[in-house]
């Protein structure tokens, strides 16, 4: 086989596996928009059982949704709030963009096209403008990026909105929250969705703060100080700013910190996030008497986490096995460094064989049994919630007005959101041999919920003591 016939083979190869991948992706559109369809029939379905509640509590009148949420999250191993947002954009999809729904059926455009659509194009509330809108933007998705589509899609929906910029402003500012996100090798994303006035104002802060730090390491040279033994690097240089060439040598400044500026600039965000006081605080209020303000309490609100590692990592002994709330991994060093500081601890002590936490060793009865269900939960124990225990009620499986004894084998941390659903609600909670629990959903069907397990790795090195 020459060059040329391997030439011809290779693209005939890489043709062939192009159009395998056009046609799965259209097979898993397809199915994308039968999924939204079970899910909008979910959320009608939810909201004609609303209708028949005759109380107007809002508890008892959200039930009916967070329990059909609850079954499907159980069912299909999503977290049921995802489930519950999930139901609601299907719907919004299903009711005001039934083409794009069609298109997505037939495979010409993708589930993240039809995002965008939905993402853009709810906020038109005139349906003949929407229904133009939604045209247009289907013609260009059919054949262009997710990407394209969204910036030209955001572009359409500008012009066509009749609202003014502050109404609009307004609106989206009502959806402003923080967000975590855990990632690998002990760090996580802090994505903040604020005004735009805001975040840019923030991050101009931060960035001359951190400007200000580089500069001390710059002034000894300024103010002519003898260098000649400091350490020597680049001049900082503005982020905003680019250079083709790096600085001459004659340019070279001493540095003591050499941090770069965007590591500078986390450390101050989360120096002054942990450390700082907020400058308007509603918590102030007047002393009795007429005494004059008193200070807020705001700034007395500390940070809390539960950190649960081995004693062969805490020792120094080992590495690895910290978690932080029974969510993610951290580095050794941090975890010894917050038990250092920790006013109290807890030894956990745990089953070798199943690895459920079955005492801790204090003996106050009622504070201790809670520290035992944190450490053995360490989050709700409705299936696929992550929501830490220590921010949890203690549940009573069996309900106490109803005999339930107050015991570890009779307790569980449910959050608020699942500890509700199960009171006003027909799920049903039962807790087996180990910590195990078994949720009943209103149909019947029968869903577990296993207790965190603690995984240390052993050392094959003799214990310390």
């Amino acid at each position: 086989m020459d060059d040329r016939e391997r030439y011809r083979r290779d693209h005939s190869i890489a043709d062939a596996i192009a159009d395998d991948c056009a046609g799965i992706r259209s097979r898993i559109a397809a199915e994308e928009a039968r999924m939204l369809r079970r899910l909008a029939d979910a959320w009608d379905l939810a909201q004609e059982q609303t209708e028949r509640i005759a109380s107007n509590a809002s508890r008892r009148r959200d039930m009916p949704l967070r329990s059909i949420a609850a079954q499907i999250g159980a069912q299909t191993h999503v977290n049921d709030r995802s489930v519950q947002t999930k139901m609601y954009d299907a719907w919004r999809l299903v009711a005001l963009f039934a083409a794009t729904v069609a298109a997505l059926e037939d495979g010409r455009i993708t589930k993240a096209h039809a995002d965008v659509v939905l993402d853009t194009g709810a906020m038109l509330d005139d349906a003949e403008v929407r229904a133009a809108f939604e045209t247009v933007v289907l013609e260009w998705a059919e054949s262009e990026t997710v990407g394209r589509t969204r910036a030209y899609a955001r572009q359409l929906a500008e012009k066509l909105d009749p609202r003014a910029m502050s109404d609009r402003h307004a609106e989206a500012a009502d959806e402003r929250s923080i967000t975590i996100v855990d990632l690998d090798n002990g760090m996580s994303q802090i994505i903040a969705l604020v005004p735009t006035v805001y975040a840019h104002a923030v991050a101009d802060r931060l960035t001359r703060q951190a400007k200000a730090i580089k500069e001390v390491d710059v002034a000894p040279r300024r103010r002519g100080a003898d260098v000649s033994s400091a350490h020597v690097a680049p001049a900082p240089v503005d982020i905003c700013e680019s250079s083709d060439s790096p600085p001459a040598a004659d340019e070279r400044l001493p540095v003591l910190d050499d941090r770069t500026i965007d590591q500078v600039r986390a450390d101050l965000f989360v120096d002054m996030l942990l450390t700082g006081a907020p400058a308007i605080d509603p918590t102030l209020g007047a002393q009795p008497g007429g005494l004059g303000a008193q200070p807020g309490g705001l700034g007395a609100i500390l940070a809390k986490v539960q950190i649960t590692m081995p004693i062969t990592t805490l020792t120094g002994v080992s590495q690895g096995g910290a978690e932080i709330d029974g969510k993610a991994p951290i580095d050794p060093e941090t975890a010894r460094i917050l038990a250092g500081a920790s006013p109290a601890w807890d030894r956990v002590m745990y089953d070798p064989v199943t690895a459920v936490v079955v005492t801790v060793d204090r003996y106050h009865p009622t504070p201790a049994q809670r520290r035992l269900l944190e450490a053995r939960d360490r989050h709700c124990r409705f299936p696929g919630c992550r929501m830490p225990a220590r921010r949890c009620q203690v549940d009573h499986n069996h309900e106490h007005q109803d005999g339930g004894p107050t015991c570890i084998g009779n307790l569980a941390c449910l959050c608020v959101r699942h500890h509700t659903m199960k009171a006003e609600t027909d799920w049903t909670v039962r807790q087996l041999a180990g910590g195990r629990l078994e949720w009943s959903s209103p149909s019947g069907r029968l869903h577990t919920d296993e207790p965190a397990r603690v995984v240390f790795t052993p050392s094959v090195d003799p214990p310390p003591f």
